[in-house]
Formats: C-alpha cells, structure tokens, sequence
C-alpha cells in the first residue's frame, strides 16, 4: 500500500513528488506516455524562474526528476489505465499487467495535442510521415523543405518561429483574420522573413505521394470556401491540447471538455484524490502554475494522511 501515488511527470507531478517525498510519503510517480509532459516539445523556457539565462524544456523536466529521485521518489514507467475507490477508502490503480494501491492520489496527467479529425492522421503521425505536433522533436527532419503550422496562438507562433531554424519556408495557417498569441510571439512570427501566414484557411485534406508521405495540403478559405494547393513536406499542428483524464472513468468530476474540476484548493469530487497542472487548468497553462499546483497538493495530501490517522 503506497502512501501516494502520482500520476503524470510534468512540472505538476515531479514537484508534488519533491513535496510528498521530503515529507517521507516515499511518492510513486507513474510517467506517463510522454515522460517529463509538455514540456519536452518545447524549446527555450525563458519564464521559469531561476534559469536567468533560459532552460530548455527536456533539461528542466530532467533536473526536476533528478530532485524528486534525490529525496527518495521512485519514478516507473507506465500509464495508468483506470483508478477505482475501494471500499476501505483506498486506491486500485491499474497500468497493463500491473495493480497499485494508495491511500492517495494526485492526479497531474497533463493534456494531448489536438489533430484536426481528418482521414489519414493516425497513419501520418506514426512512422514519421509528415504530420505531428512537436517541432522540436521532429524540426530537424525536415531541413530546406517547406512546412506549415496550423494554429494561431502563442504555440503555433513558437512552433513556427522554432521551425525557421530548419525549414525553407513556414506557412503559417490561421482560421481567423488576426493571432489569437500574445503580442510579443505574434510580432516575432509576422516580422520573420521565414514565415507567411496564410490568413482565413484551414487545411481540408492531407496530400501524399506514392510512400506515403506528406506532399502538400489542400486548404479551403474559411469565408468563401474555395480551395487551393499548398505544396509542404512537414504539418505541425497547434490547436490546442485534451485532458487526460479519460483513464478516470467518470470517478471525478470534470467540465465539459474533461478537465478536473478542483474543489477547494486542489482538491477533487472523490476524497482522497487531488489534480494539479494542465488537467485542471484550463487558464493559465504555464509550467510554474503547475509547479505551483503540485506543490499545494502534495501539502494538502500530507495533511489529509496526518488526519486519516
């Protein structure tokens, strides 16, 4: 029986494990998918404070599991599939073959990138066939060819200026007539002479040559339908991400959109569950908000344990 079990690796999970594990909770931490979260698709994090000069994401998340492991956090690799309320109060969590057990859970599953929903997606991004939605995993791959970002928000502007570094040319694709991004990402990207942004259009189809592979798209205007060609070798997608929180199974309660709804501090609808990060935030989305959030459950968890007994 585990004092607490965290879920997900991100800035959320790694500092609730920090927190729980200088209380002696000794904290499981289960990765995830995508160990060390979101982060590890970005580039240069110049807002995290204490990094003066900038950290790069995957450097961060790594920095911040070696803290967590330093006070005696054990990380496995694994996803948790379903999280069940036994009767004594306790946690059965489930991850393939294998079955935990808690007296606590905090939940800092993160979100997933979204695709658009087309024919073709799931073939395209396994196999590296030119759709994804990570510059910086994939940005190397596609040096002196054009590509395209889809998305208008400060992540399809750092995508697309990330991009410059490799590609010839980045279209960027936006629905609307202006950037939803903050003004300084939305500046860089309109001042790049790398970038074009292709205003009002939205991609209708993937086109592929014979193995496969990304050629061009086909996008049709938002306003008066008409489409057109855009020859690129390389999508990047940056419409915004899901929670992850389907594995739950409706044992708490989430909005519409599935994100875990807090109720007082971190905590969630079912006693003895708390959420931090990106699965409960749906404004501020930043790795110190989630850092933040960590912190306060693994606070709320010791003290919670303490009148258990």
């Amino acid at each position: 029986m585990e004092n607490v079990i965290i879920i997900g690796t991100g800035p959320a999970g790694y500092t609730a494990a920090i927190y729980t594990a200088r209380a002696d909770l000794a904290p499981l931490i289960i990765t995830g998918t995508q160990p060390g979260g979101q982060l590890t698709t970005t580039t240069e994090v110049e807002n995290f404070p204490g990094f003066p000069k900038g950290i790069t994401g995957p450097e961060l998340m790594v920095q911040m599991q070696q803290q967590a492991e330093r006070f005696g956090t054990r990380v496995e690799f694994g996803q948790i599939e379903s999280v069940v309320k036994e009767d004594d109060g306790t946690f059965t969590l489930k991850a393939g073959e294998k079955t935990y057990q808690s007296r606590a859970v905090i939940v800092c599953s993160g979100a997933s990138a979204r695709y658009l929903g087309l024919p073709g997606e799931k073939e395209l991004t396994v196999g590296g066939h030119g759709l994804t939605a990570c510059a910086t995993c994939d940005g190397a791959f596609y040096r002196d060819v054009p590509v395209c970002v889809v998305g208008g928000g400060d992540s399809a502007c750092e995508e697309a200026t990330f991009l410059t570094k490799f590609a010839s040319k980045v279209y960027l694709i936006v629905r609307r007539d202006e950037l939803r991004a903050s003004k300084i990402m939305a500046q860089r990207a309109l001042e790049h002479e790398k970038i074009e942004i292709i205003w009002n259009s939205g991609i209708k189809q993937y086109l592929t040559n014979e193995k496969g592979d990304i050629r061009a798209v086909e996008l049709a205007d938002t306003q008066n339908g008409e489409t057109s060609e855009l020859e690129v070798e390389g999508v990047f997608m940056a419409i915004g991400h899901t929670p992850n929180s389907g594995f739950l199974n409706g044992l708490v309660e989430t909005d519409e959109n599935g994100y875990i709804l807090q109720k007082q501090g971190t905590r969630t609808s079912v006693e003895g569950i708390y959420a931090a990060g990106d699965i409960s935030d749906t404004e501020y989305r930043q790795a110190i908000t989630a850092a933040g959030q960590g912190c306060a459950a693994a606070i709320e968890v010791e003290r919670w344990l303490a009148e258990q007994e």
